[in-house]
């Protein structure tokens, strides 16, 4: 038992730190960060819209695990692609409407801050659904310009 927990240790590790490494895991761990940060801001100063970086920052964790495992390739009966585009995209829109309505309020400056950090997370949110868009990542083919009956 203790042999196989020492074997699967090294293996979820090299997974883990293989993946935080490509542009999804950058942007993912980035993601989770800048939502701690300001899920501490808004706590900070009042409680009332903190709600939405627990929510935003457990769906990141959620996808990173996803990605980070390749259970996205082993369940295909979910489109993985959109639901990640939809995820980040939603993300982007709360996140932009809700840091307004923050700097609008004008409160403290945790709250000043988050409302800035989540401008910031806005503009990752944003980033992460254009580089996620599904029909961005679509290869087409060329079609053959030569002849198939050889030289004419």
């Amino acid at each position: 038992m203790a042999d196989s927990e020492r074997f699967s240790a090294p293996g979820c590790w090299a997974a883990c730190t293989t993946f935080s490494r490509t542009r999804k895991g950058i942007l993912l761990l980035a993601e989770i960060i800048l939502c701690l940060v300001i899920l501490i801001c808004f706590s900070a100063g009042t409680s009332g819209y903190s709600s939405l970086s627990v929510v935003e920052m457990v769906l990141a964790i959620v996808f990173f695990v996803i990605y980070m495992c390749d259970l996205h390739t082993r369940a295909p009966f979910i489109n993985w692609p959109w639901s990640d585009f939809f995820r980040t995209l939603i993300a982007a829109i709360l996140y932009l409407i809700t840091s307004i309505f923050v700097l609008v309020e004008r409160g403290n400056h945790s709250k000043i801050a988050a409302g800035v950090l989540g401008l910031l997370a806005t503009c990752l949110f944003g980033y992460d659904a254009y580089f996620t868009f599904p029909l961005r990542q679509q290869r087409h083919t060329a079609a053959p310009t030569d002849p198939t009956d050889g030289p004419v």
